[in-house]
């Protein structure tokens, strides 16, 4: 992994040793997305590049209520367990989401990632994800149960830049890295600004400058080259990958991929989702749909996108996905067209 900005000021030995318990291979990460990042897209993504290109990924997030989450729903949640792939939990309660944390390393969660950033209404109702934000004591307080009750693997935490703003940005860091974590990801918009287009990296060099733990940027990568850019920008240690990855899965190696290789990746994650998932034709068409609906890589949806979104039989949706392989790479190796006179 390349080395980490020299930052004055900061506690380089502290930051590197933060670094060195982490089980990352490179500084981009894959983010949690709920609904998104569960195994079967998480291992396409990690096969399709190389671990010196993307780091590590998490889980969607697991939610913890008021009681901890069954070793089942965990084993199931994580996956075949992988070195680089934590495992993030959301919930208010510290006590539960701390037994969590302990029985997710038991069953080889490599991380426990704590979400402090979910802005959905349910998050927020229950006082958790970034209902927490507010009360930054809370944040420290459950960062510390899961340091406590986990033996060997970090525990790391994930914010937004704030709530209903940023001034509290530098207590919300502090507050994490006083729990005991390793790692700090910061999602630089705020709460109220969920996911608009207002990415703004002078909050991750903030936060970068409050602590002397690692912090990884989440927040306005829309293409490779912005990995090593918000790293150069900012001094984040790490660089975190959402929406984009969605758009092009090889954005991690820069790589860009014909229209084959592009049909290859859904043919491959619908054969996943039928097998290791079991999901059902239907269940798999609104997955490939939410992916569809984001993906620019290989050109492969760019003349027929509104027709595959407006299909709404899942067995025809599945024929053409299986179809789709075969179009896709005759056009990718036909000739081009001849011109005639006229």
């Amino acid at each position: 992994m390349p080395a980490p900005a020299t930052l004055p000021g900061a506690d380089e030995s502290a930051r590197e040793g933060a670094i060195r318990s982490l089980p990352f291979t490179a500084p981009a990460l894959l983010a949690p997305m709920e609904g998104v990042t569960e195994p079967c897209f998480r291992g396409l993504v990690l096969a399709r590049n190389p671990p010196e290109a993307i780091g590590g990924a998490f889980t969607e997030f697991a939610r913890v209520s008021d009681h901890p989450l069954s070793v089942r729903f965990l084993e199931r949640h994580l996956g075949p367990p992988r070195p680089t792939v934590g495992l993030q939990l959301m919930g208010p309660d510290s006590d539960a989401v701390a037994e969590t944390a302990r029985r997710a390393e038991a069953i080889g969660a490599p991380l426990i990632d704590l979400n402090f950033g979910c802005p959905a209404k349910g998050a927020l109702r229950s006082c958790a994800g970034s209902g927490l934000l507010d009360h930054p004591e809370r944040i420290e307080a459950l960062v510390s149960a899961c340091v406590a009750a986990v033996r060997r693997v970090p525990v790391t935490g994930k914010v937004r830049a704030g709530g209903e703003n940023d001034t509290r940005l530098e207590e919300i860091a502090l507050a994490v890295e006083a729990g005991g974590a390793a790692l700090l990801t910061v999602h630089c918009r705020t709460r109220s600004e969920g996911y608009r287009d207002c990415a703004d990296w002078s909050r991750l060099r903030r936060a970068v400058d409050a602590v002397s733990i690692p912090v990884c940027g989440n927040g306005g990568v829309e293409t490779h080259d912005d990995l090593e850019r918000l790293r150069r920008e900012t001094g984040c240690t790490f660089a975190m990958v959402g929406r984009a990855a969605l758009a092009d899965p090889w954005i991690f190696s820069g790589r860009r991929v014909d229209r084959a290789e592009a049909a290859r990746f859904f043919a491959d994650y619908a054969d996943a989702l039928r097998v290791v998932e079991r999901a059902t034709e239907q269940k798999i068409a609104g997955r490939v749909k939410q992916l569809l609906r984001a993906w620019r890589a290989g050109g492969l949806f760019d003349d027929d996108r509104e027709s595959w979104l407006a299909e709404r039989d899942p067995r025809r949706f599945a024929e053409r996905i299986e179809a789709l392989q075969g179009d896709a790479g005759r056009r990718s190796t036909s000739p081009p067209a001849r011109r005639t006179a006229g």
